[in-house]
């Protein structure tokens, strides 16, 4: 198992969660988040009201645990549907899950997914 986590511009995060609930992955977290990087927003400035010593950008920290076998089909939907063709498109991070546990019927490993 793998956790995808991936930072995507505010305005995309419909686009991508569409794309990737029609190719059945229905499961995922949503995180409304602000980061800086090594890049320029053309498309807007943006001064963080909480963090006004930072530059930062508004972002959506989507996390999906997915089977091995699903990565690359699970980034490539990421990459297609979050792309704005800017600097500041985001980061996907892939990270190994040593187990997952599900709370209600105490599923493990893949079938928690």
């Amino acid at each position: 198992m793998k956790l995808i986590k991936a930072y995507i511009r505010k305005r995309k995060i419909e686009d991508v969660y569409k794309a990737l609930n029609k190719e059945g992955y229905c499961c995922m977290t949503f995180v409304e988040c602000e980061g800086t990087g090594r890049y320029s927003d053309k498309e807007t400035e943006h001064i963080s009201e909480k963090y006004p010593f930072a530059q930062a950008y508004p972002v959506v920290k989507l996390e999906i645990l997915v089977a091995d076998e699903h990565v690359a089909e699970v980034i490539k939907i990421i990459r297609q549907s979050g792309r704005t063709g800017y600097k500041g498109d985001g980061m996907i991070i892939v990270s190994p899950v040593e187990s997952a546990f599900k709370v209600r019927t105490d599923e493990e490993g893949i079938l928690a997914i």
